[in-house]
C-alpha cells in the first residue's frame, strides 16, 4: 500500500491521533476511507472507458486494413481480367 511499512503506518497513525484528537480522527478515517473509495471507483470507471476506446480503435483499424486487403484484391482481379481481354483483341 503506497510502498508504506507496518511500522510508518504506526508512526503515521500516532502523530495524527495527536494532531487531530481523539474525538475527531474517527470523523476524518471515514471521511478519508469514502473519498479514497470514490477515487477508486473513479479510477476503476476511467479505465475501463480508456480499455473500451482502445479495443474500438484496434477493431477499427483492423476493419480498415481488412478492406483496404480486400480492395487490392479487387483491384488485381480486375486488372487480371482486363490483361486477359486486352491479350484477346490484340490476337
Amino acid at each position: 500500500m503506497f510502498g508504506i511499512g507496518s511500522t510508518e503506518l504506526l508512526v503515521i497513525l500516532v502523530v495524527a491521533l495527536l494532531v487531530l484528537g481523539p474525538k475527531n480522527l474517527p470523523k476524518i478515517a471515514h471521511t478519508l476511507g469514502r473519498a479514497m473509495g470514490e477515487f477508486r471507483r473513479v479510477s476503476t470507471e476511467f479505465q475501463r472507458t480508456l480499455n473500451t476506446e482502445i479495443a474500438f480503435e484496434e477493431e477499427s483499424e483492423k476493419a480498415k486494413a481488412r478492406k483496404a486487403e480486400a480492395d487490392k484484391a479487387k483491384a488485381a482481379s480486375g486488372s487480371s481480367g482486363s490483361d486477359a481481354a486486352d491479350t484477346e483483341n490484340k490476337a
